[in-house]
């Protein structure tokens, strides 16, 4: 058999597997549909996007992959097709921290799929309003960067809000230089936000040390804002670049190469239990000597780990503290909900924003 007639069995045997394929999405899509009409019967208020489910769903896809595609291309793919039957049930619209372009726009795509509608937001606070209005089913918020870590904002809004976190998303940050100038030498003005700015700061300095740096309220209205003025540049990510049509004169600048941002996603219910889990909750503690480590005892004794802990002004008395902290297990799991409830003995605030899956892309 020739080469010609072997490629040629090969494409004959590839669109019947694209054939099949097609048939099994459907067919998936089908049974989608089939959960919506169950449970509408039953409450026609139903949630039909259930977090814990979907982490399940992907990573038994990544265990059993055999390969030749890679585990998380695998997940990504089946990322979409989850997204794409959610739509067919429930249309979902997101909040995320806009405009469009954003670093928390492309979080929110990896977390539902690109069947949802993201909404663009002026501000974190603004997202949280969003969706305790109903306007929108979910928000993502970005909460903590490996390089420049907590986003305070986002953690101070938690403490007025009912909102529960019921995911998180984690994205690799790379950071590229947008311009319409063909050389570093005619860029005169970089346009970032000030944490993009702050995690290319070395580079900026070697390649850059003649340009002014100003910093914007988000990188998209950085690349909007080089597409616009002369002798300019932005520093943002790449859906940014193919929104404003603006070419990567320079790609992969972060200071880090595993720059890494933290995301989570709010909405009105909490997650029930995956099978491995996280646990937020803020607490204040007496003022007091050894307040801290009878606040941690609990945590400690019941062998559970703490991944964060981050203290905040309170904001209700002068240098009184609230602290966030993050724990692995579910709020159901026997072991954490006899420690959070010696915790919140021990506690003058006690509040848990939510047990939730873990990132599984």
């Amino acid at each position: 058999m020739s080469d010609e007639e072997k490629l040629s069995e090969i494409r004959k045997r590839i669109d019947k597997l694209d054939q099949e394929i097609q048939e099994l999405l459907n067919a998936r899509a089908e049974a989608a549909q089939g959960v919506a009409r169950i449970k509408l019967a039953a409450n026609p208020e139903a949630q039909f996007y259930r977090p814990e489910r979907e982490a399940e769903v992907l990573r038994r896809v990544k265990e059993r992959n055999t390969g030749p595609l890679d585990g998380e291309e695998v997940a990504r793919l089946f990322r979409e097709i989850m997204s794409a039957c959610l739509a067919l049930e429930q249309p979902l619209e997101v909040a995320f921290l806009g405009p469009e372009g954003t670093f928390t726009q492309a979080a929110a795509l990896k977390h539902f799929g690109h069947s949802v509608r993201t909404i663009s937001m002026g501000s974190i606070p603004d997202i949280f309003r969003e969706v305790e209005s109903g306007a929108c089913h979910y928000g993502v918020v970005p909460v903590e960067n490996s390089t420049e870590g907590v986003i305070s904002h986002t953690l101070d809004t938690f403490l007025n809000s009912p909102l529960h976190i019921c995911g998180e998303v984690t994205l690799r940050i790379h950071h590229h230089l947008l311009t319409q100038q063909p050389e570093l030498n005619d860029i005169k003005v970089v346009y970032s936000h000030q944490q993009s700015l702050a995690q290319c700061r070395s580079w900026l300095n070697t390649h850059l040390p003649h340009a002014e740096q100003i910093s914007i309220g988000s990188n998209a209205e950085a690349a909007r804002l080089a597409g616009e003025k002369p002798a300019s540049a932005a520093i943002a990510g790449e859906i940014a670049a193919d929104i404003y049509q603006l070419p990567m004169l320079r790609q992969n600048i972060e200071d880090e190469p595993s720059n890494t941002t933290r995301f989570l996603v709010i909405g009105k219910t909490d997650a029930t239990p995956s099978g491995d889990d996280k646990t937020s909750l803020v607490c204040s503690i007496h003022n007091k000597a050894g307040g801290l480590h009878a606040l941690l005892t609990p945590i400690a004794e019941h062998g559970i780990s703490m991944t964060r802990i981050e203290s905040r002004p309170s904001r209700r008395v002068r240098w009184d503290y609230v602290f966030f902290v993050d724990i692995d297990g579910h709020r159901e799991d026997a072991k954490v909900a006899e420690a959070l409830q010696l915790l919140e003995h021990e506690s003058t605030l006690f509040k848990v924003l939510g047990s939730y899956p873990k990132a599984v892309l």
